[in-house]
């Protein structure tokens, strides 16, 4: 029964999804419909709450200060409407519910930075390109080749 329920929620994984900590900096891009109309949105924050890492589930609680304010998002990493997650600071912290955090402003929300290498965790591993998809690929840029010349020669 578990392998069943395995394998259900595995078919709504996404195939690579960026390792996100507590205590990171992240821009989160997220689509926005709004009528008719799509966009991708950028919310950047701190990410206090990290969940369900191994699972289709996966959650991340981002909080940042808006306007004297603090905002808090919960995103699910594996959810479609989430287009990119890319963390451009890393923090030393010990724990992984950062919610003493709503309570600091000022120098007292600071937190030690790490260095890290931001450019390999960032990037994501290619999925397996299945080999129909391959094959369509070089058929596709010989009749764009094809197009070219005959717009030059014309």
């Amino acid at each position: 029964m578990d392998s069943i329920a395995r394998k259900y929620s595995e078919q709504f994984k996404k195939d690579a999804v960026v390792d996100v900590k507590s205590g990171d900096t992240v821009k989160v891009h997220q689509k926005i419909r709004e009528g008719n109309k799509e966009r991708v949105q950028v919310f950047q924050g701190l990410v206090i709450r990290t969940d369900n890492k191994s699972s289709h589930t996966s959650r991340i609680t981002v909080r940042r200060i808006a306007s004297g304010v603090g905002v808090e998002k919960s995103f699910l990493l594996h959810s479609p409407l989430v287009v990119k997650v890319e963390v451009t600071k890393r923090s030393k912290v010990r724990r992984n519910y950062l919610t003493y955090m709503r309570t600091r402003t000022g120098k007292a929300a600071r937190l030690t930075g790490v260095d890290f290498d931001r450019s390999a965790v960032n990037t994501l591993p290619e999925a397996a390109v299945p080999a129909v998809e391959q094959a369509a690929e070089p058929a596709s840029a010989e009749a764009q080749a094809d197009k070219e010349t005959a717009e030059a020669t014309a």
